[in-house]
């Protein structure tokens, strides 16, 4: 069990947990949409993005807090951040400065596109 954290009860009681106590983050850049990585928060974490604006995240590997850039200087400046209708992912939007990804590229997808094959994939919907 997660101790307490100082998020809103309002916020918290809105938020639809995995087992862990985390909420997916999808970080987003601010103005252009790209897709800049996925990340983990729990309550605490969540309440430190919302009232420092420095985008932090609980890391599953290590189990601890790690604020975006705070070793890099890759920092990641929360613009906004919005829950999804089912109360299970956030949409944190960011402006980014330098990579997002700690491989050292732009997002954590760029160069690891996979190939779609099913039939009609160039057509239209």
């Amino acid at each position: 069990m997660a101790p307490p954290s100082a998020l809103d009860p309002a916020i918290a009681d809105r938020l639809r947990r995995d087992p862990a106590g985390l909420v997916a983050a999808v970080v987003q850049q601010y103005g252009s949409g790209e897709v800049l990585m996925l990340a983990w928060m729990n309550d605490e974490a969540l309440h430190r993005t919302l009232t420092t604006g420095r985008a932090t995240y609980w890391s599953r590997s290590r189990q601890e807090y790690w604020v975006k850039g705070a070793t890099s200087g890759n920092v990641q400046h929360v613009r906004s951040v919005a829950l999804d209708c089912d109360g299970d992912a956030l949409l944190v939007t960011v402006d980014q400065t330098g990579p997002a990804c700690h491989t050292g590229t732009r997002t954590c997808f760029t160069g690891r596109e996979l190939p779609v094959t099913a039939p009609g994939q160039d057509q239209p919907s």
